[in-house]
């Protein structure tokens, strides 16, 4: 029996998938839960239709992704931090403060998206990656200087 499925359902398909399963499995399990609905020609429009509309949407969100990180790309946060006679920083630079500074900015970014390898602990420029969206990644410039 030919369905189209209205939600994820692990190893069977994803959402606005056609896919073919036993008459039993969906007129048990897939159909009353309303995980799938019949495979007819209206259903098929409507499905159609429905991935149009979400492609669009994923379109204008991807533009306003890559518009956020054309503006990251521009951005430079400076640091600033008390330093030890070798030049290294009492403390560090991590993730959180990064976002703290990009909040300042008036950028609303979550912390998990801004990669950092390891807190930074010496002064100089950095290179931070912020990942805005799947498949997007911004680069901020970060300057840590000495604290007077």
């Amino acid at each position: 029996m030919k369905v189209i499925l209205t939600e994820n359902v692990d190893a069977v398909g994803q959402i606005g998938d056609l896919v073919n399963v036993a008459p039993g499995y969906a007129r048990n399990f897939l159909l009353p839960k309303g995980l799938a609905m019949e495979a007819s020609g209206k259903n098929m429009r409507e499905v159609e239709h429905k991935q149009r509309l979400l492609a669009q949407k994923r379109e204008l969100m991807r533009q306003e992704m890559l518009s956020l990180a054309e503006k990251l790309n521009t951005v430079t946060i400076t640091e600033r931090r008390k330093v030890a006679e070798d030049e290294k920083l009492y403390g560090s630079v991590s993730a959180t403060d990064v976002d703290k500074a990009l909040e300042k900015l008036g950028f609303d970014i979550p912390r998990k998206a801004i990669v950092l390898d390891q807190p930074i602990k010496q002064v100089g420029e950095f290179t931070v990656e912020v990942h805005v969206s799947a498949g997007i990644v911004a680069k901020v410039r970060l300057v840590v200087e000495k604290e007077e």
